[in-house]
């Protein structure tokens, strides 16, 4: 279930609610022009509600973005940032404009493709991503050589790298060659680059790696660059809206 409504600094309040980035909110907030319930506050700390406070600027009503969220599934050799200081294109880059004020749910590197949720709620986005909460993402996984039963049974009892644990909620064979090996594999989390590291442990690079659902959402047909939006009733198996 999703988490009760809680406070959060003033300077992050209206960028919850999709009506304004953290710096214009915070240059509102020390240039005396941001009220909250008709009080001026000046403190870019001072706790608030945004779903139910209040907030005007210059006398104007702040109105909260139209919920959007969608679905994208990403193809290979973008990023999946706002902004890439390599000048390599992100998927802000390749999605219509009137999306461009959305946020990724989590990341996917550069290589991996499918499933990418983007998103104007900040909660919903939180409350997907938190371990707490173990929403299942699922990959179909293509590695070099043949995985062997002692190799899969490592990985799925996990393993230690740089200091973290990586082990799967499931692994399956789907199958298996001298060239390469099939898997499905299902995570709870989404510790960066998991499921590469996680077969460079056991000897194996992975060479595709697609996220095909997460949660109860799945990719389904929709191809490579493609997005739909979704509905709250879509994510209501996961997660309760207020």
């Amino acid at each position: 279930m999703a988490k009760d409504l809680g406070k959060v600094p003033l300077e992050r309040a209206l960028s919850k609610l999709g009506a304004a980035s953290r710096s214009q909110t915070r240059e509102w907030i020390l240039t005396g022009r941001l009220k909250v319930n008709g009080r001026l506050i000046r403190d870019p700390q001072f706790p608030v509600t945004p779903e139910t406070d209040r907030f005007t600027v210059d006398g104007r009503p702040v109105t909260r973005d139209e919920w959007r969220t969608i679905m994208l599934n990403k193809p290979r050799g973008v990023v999946t940032t706002k902004s890439d200081e390599k000048g390599r294109r992100t998927v802000f880059d390749i999605i219509p404009a009137e999306f461009r004020n959305l946020h990724p749910v989590g990341r996917l590197d550069m290589a991996t493709t499918g499933l990418l949720l983007l998103t104007n709620d900040t909660r919903l986005s939180n409350f997907l991503t938190d371990p707490a909460n173990a929403i299942l993402r699922t990959y179909s996984v293509t590695v070099s050589g043949c995985v062997t039963e002692e190799e899969l049974a490592r990985a799925a009892a996990g393993v230690m790298d740089e200091g973290e644990l990586l082990k799967p909620a499931k692994l399956t064979l789907r199958k298996a060659s001298g060239r390469e090996t099939h898997l499905m594999v299902e995570l709870t989390e989404g510790k960066n680059r998991e499921i590469r590291r996680l077969f460079a442990a056991i000897g194996h690079e992975v060479t595709q790696l697609k996220r095909v659902s997460f949660g109860s959402l799945s990719l389904g047909d929709l191809q490579p660059g493609e997005l739909r939006p979704l509905t709250r009733a879509e994510l209501g198996t996961v997660y309760v809206f207020k």
